[in-house]
């Protein structure tokens, strides 16, 4: 078991972090602010809400993303602010989050393919990508097909299996990028727009993965075999 801080838009997060296969359940305490016209609603279903609304399919830096709340283990004493006639409560609560840890074994469908190796899609997750050194060797990228190939060496020779789109891929977990994307103050008067475009574009999480071992790569190349 881990013990992570994070910070959710200026509340200190306490994460206990327990590994699950590629999932995580996390054990959070935020605070949560409820609107006067909730207030008819059970207090448990209506923070529910807010923190799927807050947390549901967001990165949460250094942690994962986290995809549902699990449940909710405690609830401290609400206030009403001045001014806010909103109610505030800390909660602590146990979120299902996606963190595979290094080395863990995925399948997963090819996405795309580029000259920066073949992207693979969860289904509920797309930014893990196999960089051409990873892939089972030696391959080649075919330009026409837009297609990873390893070129198989047989006794009869060289035989090309392509990495098509859609094709279901075993991969290793080998690297993880965590960049923080939140908002950050006003650029200076010479920072040009396209550069904080392409912040804006970069991914908050990232997985690396590799095929270069036996049994890793397309299912379809080891049920044949």
């Amino acid at each position: 078991m881990f013990v992570w801080a994070v910070d959710l838009s200026g509340s200190r997060v306490v994460c206990n972090i327990v590994l699950v296969a590629m999932f995580v359940l996390v054990e959070m305490t935020d605070t949560v602010r409820i609107p006067p016209w909730q207030f008819e609603r059970k207090l448990n279903d209506a923070i529910a809400e807010e923190l799927n609304k807050k947390l549901a399919n967001k990165v949460v830096y250094s942690v994962g993303l986290c995809i549902c709340l699990y449940d909710i283990t405690k609830l401290e004493d609400s206030y009403i602010f001045p001014g806010d006639g909103a109610s505030h409560t800390k909660v602590h609560f146990r979120y299902v989050v996606f963190h595979p840890f290094l080395d863990e074994i995925l399948v997963g469908k090819i996405k795309a393919c580029s000259q920066e190796g073949v992207h693979v899609s969860l289904g509920f997750f797309d930014d893990i990508v196999i960089p051409p050194e990873s892939l089972q060797q030696p391959t080649k990228f075919d330009e026409a097909e837009q297609v990873w190939v390893w070129e198989y060496e047989t006794d009869e020779g060289a035989h090309d299996l392509y990495m098509d789109i859609g094709e279901e891929i075993r991969f290793r977990i080998v690297d993880e990028t965590f960049v923080d994307t939140s908002p950050t103050g006003p650029s200076s008067a010479d920072a040009s727009t396209s550069t904080s475009e392409e912040v804006q574009k970069e991914s908050p999480y990232r997985l690396t993965g590799s095929i270069s071992e036996p049994g890793l790569g397309l299912l379809s190349w080891w049920t044949n075999s």
